[in-house]
Protein backbone atom coordinates (compact mmCIF):
# COMPACT_ATOMS: atom_id res chain seq x y z
CA UNK A 1 0.00 0.00 0.00
CA UNK A 2 1.36 3.40 -0.95
CA UNK A 3 1.93 5.95 1.78
CA UNK A 4 0.18 9.30 1.84
CA UNK A 5 2.52 11.94 0.53
CA UNK A 6 3.76 14.72 2.74
CA UNK A 7 1.76 17.93 2.50
CA UNK A 8 3.38 21.32 1.88
CA UNK A 9 4.57 22.96 5.08
CA UNK A 10 4.54 26.49 3.67
CA UNK A 11 3.03 28.17 0.61
CA UNK A 12 3.90 31.72 -0.41
CA UNK A 13 1.52 33.80 -2.55
CA UNK A 14 3.19 36.75 -4.29
CA UNK A 15 0.65 39.54 -4.68
CA UNK A 16 -1.94 40.83 -2.21
CA UNK A 17 -4.51 42.02 -4.72
CA UNK A 18 -7.95 40.40 -4.86
CA UNK A 19 -6.66 37.32 -6.73
CA UNK A 20 -3.74 36.78 -4.38
CA UNK A 21 -5.91 37.02 -1.28
CA UNK A 22 -8.55 34.75 -2.81
CA UNK A 23 -5.85 32.21 -3.68
CA UNK A 24 -4.55 32.34 -0.10
CA UNK A 25 -8.05 31.70 1.24
CA UNK A 26 -8.50 28.75 -1.11
CA UNK A 27 -5.14 27.19 -0.25
CA UNK A 28 -5.60 27.69 3.49
CA UNK A 29 -9.02 26.03 3.37
CA UNK A 30 -7.68 23.13 1.30
CA UNK A 31 -4.59 22.71 3.53
CA UNK A 32 -5.52 23.94 7.01
CA UNK A 33 -2.22 22.72 8.52
CA UNK A 34 -0.09 24.46 5.90
CA UNK A 35 1.32 27.91 6.61
CA UNK A 36 0.16 30.36 3.93
CA UNK A 37 1.93 33.71 3.54
CA UNK A 38 0.81 36.51 1.23
CA UNK A 39 3.54 38.95 0.19
CA UNK A 40 2.58 42.48 -0.80
CA UNK A 41 3.52 43.52 -4.33
CA UNK A 42 3.31 47.10 -5.66
CA UNK A 43 0.05 47.37 -7.65
CA UNK A 44 0.43 46.44 -11.30
CA UNK A 45 -1.05 49.27 -13.43
CA UNK A 46 -1.97 46.68 -16.07
CA UNK A 47 -3.78 44.40 -13.60
CA UNK A 48 -7.42 44.69 -14.64
CA UNK A 49 -8.55 42.83 -11.50
CA UNK A 50 -7.41 45.86 -9.51
CA UNK A 51 -9.70 48.12 -11.54
CA UNK A 52 -12.62 46.05 -12.84
CA UNK A 53 -14.85 44.17 -10.40
CA UNK A 54 -16.74 41.50 -12.27
CA UNK A 55 -16.44 37.93 -13.51
CA UNK A 56 -18.71 35.23 -14.98
CA UNK A 57 -21.05 32.74 -13.26
CA UNK A 58 -18.23 30.27 -12.51
CA UNK A 59 -16.93 32.69 -9.87
CA UNK A 60 -20.20 32.46 -7.93
CA UNK A 61 -19.66 28.72 -7.55
CA UNK A 62 -16.04 29.24 -6.52
CA UNK A 63 -17.14 31.76 -3.90
CA UNK A 64 -19.68 29.24 -2.58
CA UNK A 65 -17.02 26.55 -2.41
CA UNK A 66 -14.76 28.84 -0.38
CA UNK A 67 -17.51 29.97 1.99
CA UNK A 68 -17.67 33.53 0.61
CA UNK A 69 -21.35 34.32 0.91
CA UNK A 70 -23.13 36.21 -1.83
CA UNK A 71 -25.13 38.07 0.82
CA UNK A 72 -21.87 39.36 2.30
CA UNK A 73 -20.71 40.48 -1.14
CA UNK A 74 -23.95 42.42 -1.58
CA UNK A 75 -23.81 44.02 1.87
CA UNK A 76 -20.06 44.65 2.19
CA UNK A 77 -18.64 44.77 -1.34
CA UNK A 78 -21.27 46.66 -3.30
CA UNK A 79 -22.18 43.57 -5.33
CA UNK A 80 -24.97 43.58 -7.91
CA UNK A 81 -26.17 41.06 -10.47
CA UNK A 82 -25.83 40.81 -14.24
CA UNK A 83 -28.26 38.56 -16.08
CA UNK A 84 -27.39 39.50 -19.64
CA UNK A 85 -24.93 41.34 -21.89
CA UNK A 86 -26.48 43.47 -24.62
CA UNK A 87 -24.48 44.04 -27.80
CA UNK A 88 -24.98 46.82 -30.33
CA UNK A 89 -23.55 47.22 -33.82
CA UNK A 90 -21.54 44.04 -34.23
CA UNK A 91 -23.51 43.11 -37.31
CA UNK A 92 -23.55 46.65 -38.65
CA UNK A 93 -25.50 49.86 -37.92
CA UNK A 94 -28.75 49.16 -36.08
CA UNK A 95 -27.97 45.53 -35.28
CA UNK A 96 -28.43 44.50 -31.64
CA UNK A 97 -28.71 41.35 -29.59
CA UNK A 98 -28.42 39.96 -26.10
CA UNK A 99 -26.44 37.10 -24.59
CA UNK A 100 -27.35 35.46 -21.31
CA UNK A 101 -25.89 32.72 -19.17
CA UNK A 102 -26.58 29.06 -18.48
CA UNK A 103 -27.57 25.89 -20.30
CA UNK A 104 -31.25 26.84 -20.53
CA UNK A 105 -30.63 29.52 -23.17
CA UNK A 106 -32.56 28.65 -26.33
CA UNK A 107 -30.78 30.14 -29.35
CA UNK A 108 -33.26 28.48 -31.73
CA UNK A 109 -36.29 30.58 -30.79
CA UNK A 110 -37.14 31.35 -34.41
CA UNK A 111 -40.77 30.28 -34.67
CA UNK A 112 -43.57 32.63 -35.62
CA UNK A 113 -45.01 32.25 -32.13
CA UNK A 114 -41.71 33.26 -30.51
CA UNK A 115 -41.33 36.22 -32.84
CA UNK A 116 -44.82 37.44 -32.04
CA UNK A 117 -44.44 36.98 -28.30
CA UNK A 118 -41.02 38.61 -28.25
CA UNK A 119 -41.86 41.59 -30.41
CA UNK A 120 -43.43 43.89 -27.84
CA UNK A 121 -42.03 46.95 -26.10
CA UNK A 122 -39.69 44.94 -23.88
CA UNK A 123 -37.82 43.87 -26.97
CA UNK A 124 -37.69 47.15 -28.83
CA UNK A 125 -33.94 47.60 -28.47
CA UNK A 126 -32.86 44.18 -29.73
CA UNK A 127 -35.59 43.47 -32.28
CA UNK A 128 -35.35 39.74 -31.51
CA UNK A 129 -37.27 37.32 -29.28
CA UNK A 130 -35.92 36.64 -25.80
CA UNK A 131 -33.77 33.53 -25.51
CA UNK A 132 -33.45 33.19 -21.74
CA UNK A 133 -35.30 33.99 -18.56
CA UNK A 134 -32.41 36.27 -17.69
CA UNK A 135 -33.13 38.43 -20.72
CA UNK A 136 -36.84 38.61 -19.85
CA UNK A 137 -36.14 39.57 -16.24
CA UNK A 138 -33.42 42.09 -17.09
CA UNK A 139 -35.75 43.91 -19.47
CA UNK A 140 -38.46 43.99 -16.79
CA UNK A 141 -36.05 45.03 -14.05
CA UNK A 142 -37.10 42.14 -11.83
CA UNK A 143 -34.80 39.69 -10.04
CA UNK A 144 -33.97 37.91 -6.81
CA UNK A 145 -31.32 35.19 -6.41
CA UNK A 146 -32.83 31.71 -6.83
CA UNK A 147 -33.94 30.04 -3.62
CA UNK A 148 -32.21 26.76 -4.41
CA UNK A 149 -35.44 24.79 -4.73
CA UNK A 150 -35.28 22.61 -7.83
CA UNK A 151 -38.75 23.39 -9.15
CA UNK A 152 -38.83 27.11 -8.25
CA UNK A 153 -39.59 29.50 -11.14
CA UNK A 154 -36.10 31.06 -10.93
CA UNK A 155 -34.21 27.78 -10.42
CA UNK A 156 -32.67 27.68 -13.90
CA UNK A 157 -31.30 31.24 -13.76
CA UNK A 158 -27.56 31.72 -14.03
CA UNK A 159 -25.95 35.12 -13.52
CA UNK A 160 -22.74 37.02 -12.97
CA UNK A 161 -21.77 39.40 -10.16
CA UNK A 162 -20.12 42.81 -10.16
CA UNK A 163 -18.45 44.35 -7.09
CA UNK A 164 -16.54 47.32 -5.74
CA UNK A 165 -12.90 46.22 -6.02
CA UNK A 166 -11.45 47.83 -2.84
CA UNK A 167 -14.44 46.69 -0.77
CA UNK A 168 -14.19 43.16 -2.24
CA UNK A 169 -10.51 42.99 -1.36
CA UNK A 170 -11.22 44.22 2.17
CA UNK A 171 -13.83 41.49 2.63
CA UNK A 172 -11.40 38.83 1.38
CA UNK A 173 -8.71 40.13 3.75
CA UNK A 174 -11.09 39.77 6.68
CA UNK A 175 -11.78 36.16 5.72
CA UNK A 176 -8.07 35.43 5.19
CA UNK A 177 -7.17 36.87 8.60
CA UNK A 178 -9.80 34.70 10.31
CA UNK A 179 -8.26 31.67 8.63
CA UNK A 180 -4.79 32.54 9.87
CA UNK A 181 -3.26 33.60 6.56
CA UNK A 182 -0.11 35.66 7.20
CA UNK A 183 0.75 38.92 5.44
CA UNK A 184 4.32 40.03 4.70
CA UNK A 185 4.94 43.62 3.58
CA UNK A 186 8.66 43.33 2.78
CA UNK A 187 9.78 43.79 -0.84
CA UNK A 188 11.06 40.88 -2.91
CA UNK A 189 14.54 41.77 -4.19
CA UNK A 190 15.46 38.45 -5.81
CA UNK A 191 15.07 34.70 -5.78
CA UNK A 192 17.34 31.84 -4.76
CA UNK A 193 17.14 29.07 -7.42
CA UNK A 194 16.61 25.52 -6.20
CA UNK A 195 18.62 23.92 -9.01
CA UNK A 196 15.54 22.12 -10.35
CA UNK A 197 13.93 24.93 -12.32
CA UNK A 198 12.14 26.44 -9.34
CA UNK A 199 12.76 28.62 -6.30
CA UNK A 200 14.39 27.66 -3.02
CA UNK A 201 13.73 30.98 -1.28
CA UNK A 202 12.80 34.61 -1.84
CA UNK A 203 15.31 37.30 -0.94
CA UNK A 204 13.65 40.23 0.85
CA UNK A 205 14.74 43.84 1.28
CA UNK A 206 15.04 43.22 5.02
CA UNK A 207 17.91 40.83 4.34
CA UNK A 208 15.81 37.83 5.32
CA UNK A 209 14.86 34.93 3.08
CA UNK A 210 11.46 33.25 2.87
CA UNK A 211 11.54 29.60 1.83
CA UNK A 212 8.47 27.62 0.81
CA UNK A 213 7.47 24.36 -0.79
CA UNK A 214 5.16 26.05 -3.31
CA UNK A 215 5.06 29.60 -4.67
CA UNK A 216 1.95 31.09 -6.30
CA UNK A 217 2.55 34.08 -8.57
CA UNK A 218 -0.40 36.49 -8.44
CA UNK A 219 1.75 39.56 -9.07
CA UNK A 220 0.12 40.63 -12.35
CA UNK A 221 1.68 41.13 -15.75
CA UNK A 222 5.16 41.62 -14.23
CA UNK A 223 5.16 37.97 -13.08
CA UNK A 224 7.80 38.79 -10.46
CA UNK A 225 8.44 35.11 -9.66
CA UNK A 226 7.90 33.33 -12.95
CA UNK A 227 9.93 35.94 -14.82
CA UNK A 228 13.00 34.87 -12.79
CA UNK A 229 12.89 31.26 -14.02
CA UNK A 230 14.95 30.09 -17.00
CA UNK A 231 12.05 28.23 -18.68
CA UNK A 232 9.78 31.30 -18.63
CA UNK A 233 8.56 31.78 -22.23
CA UNK A 234 5.88 34.21 -23.40
CA UNK A 235 3.68 33.44 -26.40
CA UNK A 236 2.79 36.68 -28.17
CA UNK A 237 -0.91 37.04 -29.00
CA UNK A 238 -0.81 40.42 -30.68
CA UNK A 239 -1.63 38.94 -34.08
CA UNK A 240 -4.99 37.76 -32.73
CA UNK A 241 -6.07 41.01 -31.07
CA UNK A 242 -5.90 44.62 -32.21
CA UNK A 243 -5.99 46.20 -28.74
CA UNK A 244 -2.82 47.55 -27.16
CA UNK A 245 -4.52 49.38 -24.31
CA UNK A 246 -7.70 49.79 -22.33
CA UNK A 247 -9.14 53.30 -22.00
CA UNK A 248 -11.08 53.71 -18.76
CA UNK A 249 -13.50 56.58 -18.19
CA UNK A 250 -14.12 58.19 -14.83
CA UNK A 251 -17.05 56.66 -12.96
CA UNK A 252 -20.43 58.10 -13.86
CA UNK A 253 -23.44 58.05 -11.54
CA UNK A 254 -24.55 54.86 -9.78
CA UNK A 255 -26.58 52.47 -11.93
CA UNK A 256 -28.56 49.52 -10.62
CA UNK A 257 -29.17 47.43 -13.73
CA UNK A 258 -29.42 43.74 -14.52
CA UNK A 259 -27.54 44.10 -17.79
CA UNK A 260 -24.27 45.49 -19.11
CA UNK A 261 -23.75 46.79 -22.62
CA UNK A 262 -21.10 46.48 -25.31
CA UNK A 263 -21.25 48.76 -28.34
CA UNK A 264 -19.06 48.51 -31.42
CA UNK A 265 -17.11 51.68 -32.15
CA UNK A 266 -14.54 52.48 -34.87
CA UNK A 267 -11.77 51.60 -32.37
CA UNK A 268 -13.23 48.52 -30.70
CA UNK A 269 -15.89 47.41 -28.24
CA UNK A 270 -16.96 49.95 -25.62
CA UNK A 271 -18.11 48.08 -22.52
CA UNK A 272 -20.40 49.80 -20.04
CA UNK A 273 -20.31 48.10 -16.67
CA UNK A 274 -23.16 49.06 -14.34
CA UNK A 275 -22.56 49.27 -10.61
CA UNK A 276 -24.00 50.50 -7.36
CA UNK A 277 -20.96 52.78 -6.99
CA UNK A 278 -21.02 54.10 -10.53
CA UNK A 279 -21.25 53.24 -14.21
CA UNK A 280 -17.84 52.38 -15.66
CA UNK A 281 -17.08 52.68 -19.38
CA UNK A 282 -14.10 50.86 -20.90
CA UNK A 283 -12.77 50.76 -24.44
CA UNK A 284 -10.17 48.50 -26.00
CA UNK A 285 -7.98 50.70 -28.20
CA UNK A 286 -5.50 49.85 -30.96
CA UNK A 287 -1.98 51.17 -31.02
CA UNK A 288 -1.61 54.59 -32.58
CA UNK A 289 -5.18 55.74 -31.88
CA UNK A 290 -5.36 59.49 -31.35
CA UNK A 291 -6.54 61.08 -28.13
CA UNK A 292 -9.47 62.61 -29.99
CA UNK A 293 -10.55 59.28 -31.47
CA UNK A 294 -10.31 57.56 -28.08
CA UNK A 295 -12.39 60.24 -26.36
CA UNK A 296 -15.02 60.12 -29.12
CA UNK A 297 -15.35 56.33 -28.98
CA UNK A 298 -15.28 56.17 -25.18
CA UNK A 299 -17.80 58.97 -24.83
CA UNK A 300 -15.57 61.05 -22.53
CA UNK A 301 -11.96 61.85 -21.84
CA UNK A 302 -10.32 58.72 -20.37
CA UNK A 303 -9.26 58.82 -16.74
CA UNK A 304 -6.57 56.25 -17.57
CA UNK A 305 -5.23 54.28 -20.53
CA UNK A 306 -3.81 50.98 -19.36
CA UNK A 307 -1.40 49.31 -21.82
CA UNK A 308 -1.36 45.58 -22.26
CA UNK A 309 0.21 42.99 -24.52
CA UNK A 310 -2.09 40.05 -25.35
CA UNK A 311 -0.62 36.59 -24.95
CA UNK A 312 0.15 33.89 -22.42
CA UNK A 313 2.97 31.89 -20.92
CA UNK A 314 3.88 28.64 -22.62
CA UNK A 315 3.68 26.96 -19.19
CA UNK A 316 1.98 28.46 -16.14
CA UNK A 317 3.67 26.08 -13.64
CA UNK A 318 7.46 25.96 -13.66
CA UNK A 319 9.33 24.02 -11.01
CA UNK A 320 7.54 24.80 -7.75
CA UNK A 321 6.09 28.11 -8.99
CA UNK A 322 2.56 28.30 -10.37
CA UNK A 323 1.08 31.45 -11.88
CA UNK A 324 -2.53 32.61 -11.94
CA UNK A 325 -4.34 35.42 -13.73
CA UNK A 326 -2.46 38.08 -15.65
CA UNK A 327 0.91 36.74 -14.50
CA UNK A 328 0.37 33.94 -17.04
CA UNK A 329 -2.21 35.32 -19.52
CA UNK A 330 -3.22 38.81 -20.61
CA UNK A 331 -6.63 39.26 -22.21
CA UNK A 332 -8.94 42.10 -23.04
CA UNK A 333 -11.26 41.91 -19.99
CA UNK A 334 -14.56 42.33 -21.87
CA UNK A 335 -17.47 40.88 -19.92
CA UNK A 336 -15.37 39.64 -17.01
CA UNK A 337 -13.48 36.95 -18.93
CA UNK A 338 -10.06 37.81 -17.44
CA UNK A 339 -11.29 37.29 -13.89
CA UNK A 340 -13.12 34.14 -14.93
CA UNK A 341 -9.91 32.69 -16.34
CA UNK A 342 -7.96 33.48 -13.17
CA UNK A 343 -10.60 31.87 -10.99
CA UNK A 344 -10.76 28.75 -13.19
CA UNK A 345 -6.99 28.44 -12.92
CA UNK A 346 -7.27 28.69 -9.13
CA UNK A 347 -9.92 25.96 -9.08
CA UNK A 348 -7.64 23.80 -11.24
CA UNK A 349 -4.79 24.31 -8.76
CA UNK A 350 -7.06 23.11 -5.97
CA UNK A 351 -7.95 20.06 -8.05
CA UNK A 352 -4.28 19.19 -8.71
CA UNK A 353 -2.93 20.43 -5.40
CA UNK A 354 0.62 19.10 -4.96
CA UNK A 355 2.30 17.55 -1.98
CA UNK A 356 5.47 18.93 -0.49
CA UNK A 357 7.28 17.55 -3.53
CA UNK A 358 5.71 18.54 -6.84
CA UNK A 359 4.65 15.61 -9.02
CA UNK A 360 5.81 16.32 -12.61
CA UNK A 361 2.71 14.58 -13.99
CA UNK A 362 0.40 16.87 -12.01
CA UNK A 363 2.40 19.89 -13.08
CA UNK A 364 2.20 18.83 -16.74
CA UNK A 365 -1.56 18.29 -16.48
CA UNK A 366 -2.02 21.73 -14.92
CA UNK A 367 0.00 23.29 -17.72
CA UNK A 368 -1.99 21.45 -20.37
CA UNK A 369 -5.39 22.42 -18.98
CA UNK A 370 -4.40 25.94 -17.96
CA UNK A 371 -3.15 26.59 -21.50
CA UNK A 372 -6.43 25.29 -22.93
CA UNK A 373 -8.36 27.56 -20.56
CA UNK A 374 -6.35 30.58 -21.66
CA UNK A 375 -6.67 29.72 -25.36
CA UNK A 376 -10.44 29.16 -25.11
CA UNK A 377 -10.86 32.43 -23.20
CA UNK A 378 -8.84 34.15 -25.93
CA UNK A 379 -11.12 32.56 -28.54
CA UNK A 380 -14.15 33.96 -26.72
CA UNK A 381 -12.71 37.47 -26.90
CA UNK A 382 -11.57 36.96 -30.50
CA UNK A 383 -15.09 35.86 -31.44
CA UNK A 384 -16.27 39.41 -30.66
CA UNK A 385 -13.98 40.62 -33.46
CA UNK A 386 -15.25 37.98 -35.91
CA UNK A 387 -18.61 39.74 -36.25
CA UNK A 388 -19.19 41.57 -39.56
CA UNK A 389 -18.43 45.15 -38.40
CA UNK A 390 -15.24 44.32 -36.45
CA UNK A 391 -14.02 42.07 -39.27
CA UNK A 392 -14.41 44.93 -41.73
CA UNK A 393 -12.45 47.23 -39.42
CA UNK A 394 -9.68 44.73 -38.55
CA UNK A 395 -9.59 42.21 -41.42
CA UNK A 396 -6.09 40.91 -40.73
CA UNK A 397 -6.63 39.49 -37.22
CA UNK A 398 -5.75 35.82 -36.92
CA UNK A 399 -8.29 33.20 -35.83
CA UNK A 400 -7.23 30.08 -33.99
CA UNK A 401 -8.11 26.73 -35.60
CA UNK A 402 -10.68 26.08 -32.86
CA UNK A 403 -12.41 29.43 -33.34
CA UNK A 404 -12.34 29.00 -37.11
CA UNK A 405 -14.05 25.62 -36.70
CA UNK A 406 -16.63 27.10 -34.31
CA UNK A 407 -17.50 29.92 -36.71
CA UNK A 408 -17.67 27.54 -39.67
CA UNK A 409 -20.07 25.20 -37.86
CA UNK A 410 -22.21 28.08 -36.60
CA UNK A 411 -22.48 29.81 -39.96
CA UNK A 412 -23.09 26.62 -41.95
CA UNK A 413 -25.00 24.45 -39.50
CA UNK A 414 -26.19 26.74 -36.72
CA UNK A 415 -24.29 24.86 -34.02
CA UNK A 416 -21.31 25.39 -31.73
CA UNK A 417 -18.98 22.39 -31.30
CA UNK A 418 -17.72 21.37 -27.88
CA UNK A 419 -14.20 22.43 -26.90
CA UNK A 420 -12.29 21.23 -23.84
CA UNK A 421 -11.83 23.74 -20.98
CA UNK A 422 -13.91 26.43 -22.66
CA UNK A 423 -15.28 29.07 -20.27
CA UNK A 424 -18.62 29.09 -22.11
CA UNK A 425 -21.25 26.44 -22.55
CA UNK A 426 -22.08 25.75 -26.20
CA UNK A 427 -25.47 27.40 -25.61
CA UNK A 428 -23.78 30.53 -24.25
CA UNK A 429 -21.30 30.70 -27.11
CA UNK A 430 -24.10 30.27 -29.64
CA UNK A 431 -26.19 33.07 -28.21
CA UNK A 432 -23.10 35.32 -28.05
CA UNK A 433 -22.48 34.81 -31.78
CA UNK A 434 -26.12 35.60 -32.50
CA UNK A 435 -26.00 38.70 -30.30
CA UNK A 436 -22.99 40.19 -32.09
CA UNK A 437 -24.47 39.60 -35.53
CA UNK A 438 -22.63 36.53 -36.82
CA UNK A 439 -25.03 34.91 -39.35
CA UNK A 440 -26.38 31.57 -38.18
CA UNK A 441 -27.11 28.65 -40.47
CA UNK A 442 -29.80 26.03 -40.01
CA UNK A 443 -28.99 22.44 -39.19
CA UNK A 444 -31.30 19.41 -39.11
CA UNK A 445 -32.71 20.35 -35.69
CA UNK A 446 -33.80 23.80 -36.81
CA UNK A 447 -35.51 22.33 -39.88
CA UNK A 448 -37.41 19.68 -37.91
CA UNK A 449 -40.71 21.55 -38.12
CA UNK A 450 -42.58 24.59 -36.88
CA UNK A 451 -44.86 22.63 -34.56
CA UNK A 452 -42.17 21.49 -32.15
CA UNK A 453 -40.68 24.98 -32.10
CA UNK A 454 -44.07 26.44 -31.31
CA UNK A 455 -44.51 24.05 -28.40
CA UNK A 456 -41.10 25.01 -27.05
CA UNK A 457 -41.95 28.69 -27.41
CA UNK A 458 -45.20 28.24 -25.51
CA UNK A 459 -43.38 26.38 -22.75
CA UNK A 460 -40.82 29.19 -22.59
CA UNK A 461 -43.62 31.75 -22.33
CA UNK A 462 -45.07 29.88 -19.36
CA UNK A 463 -41.69 29.77 -17.63
CA UNK A 464 -41.15 33.46 -18.34
CA UNK A 465 -44.52 34.42 -16.88
CA UNK A 466 -43.83 32.35 -13.77
CA UNK A 467 -40.39 33.92 -13.36
CA UNK A 468 -41.77 37.45 -13.74
CA UNK A 469 -44.42 36.72 -11.13
CA UNK A 470 -41.86 35.23 -8.73
CA UNK A 471 -39.20 37.93 -9.05
CA UNK A 472 -39.65 41.25 -7.24
CA UNK A 473 -38.50 44.58 -8.70
CA UNK A 474 -34.72 44.44 -8.39
CA UNK A 475 -34.42 47.83 -6.68
CA UNK A 476 -36.83 46.68 -3.98
CA UNK A 477 -34.94 43.43 -3.46
CA UNK A 478 -31.61 45.27 -3.25
CA UNK A 479 -32.99 47.75 -0.73
CA UNK A 480 -34.06 44.88 1.53
CA UNK A 481 -30.77 43.01 1.01
CA UNK A 482 -28.56 45.89 2.15
CA UNK A 483 -30.85 47.11 4.93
Amino acid sequence: MSEARELPQRIVVAGDGPLGVLAAIALRKALPRTEVIVIAIPPDPAAFAERIGTALPFTNRLHDRLGIEEAALVRQAGASHRLVMRYFGGGGPGQAGAAGYGASIDPAMKTAFAREWGGGPRNAETGAPPRSLGEVLAAAGRFAPPSGEAEAPLAELDYALRWNVPAYRDLLIQIAQRLGVQHERAVITGVVPDGAGGIAALAMDSGAQIAADLYVDCSGSGAVLLDQLPEHRWLDGRGTFHARGLAIAALAGPMLALEDRATWTPLGWRWELAGRDGLQALLAVPGGASDEAIAAALGSEPAAIVPFAPGRLDAAWLGNVVGLGSSVAELEPLGGIAQDLAHRQLALLLELLPGRTVDPAERAEFNRRSALMADRAADWIAAHYAAPAPTARFPSLNLSPDLSRTLDQFIRRGRVPFAEETPMLVQEFGTLLQAIGVPQGEGPMAAAGEGSGEAAARAFEERARAALNAAPPYAEWMQRAVA
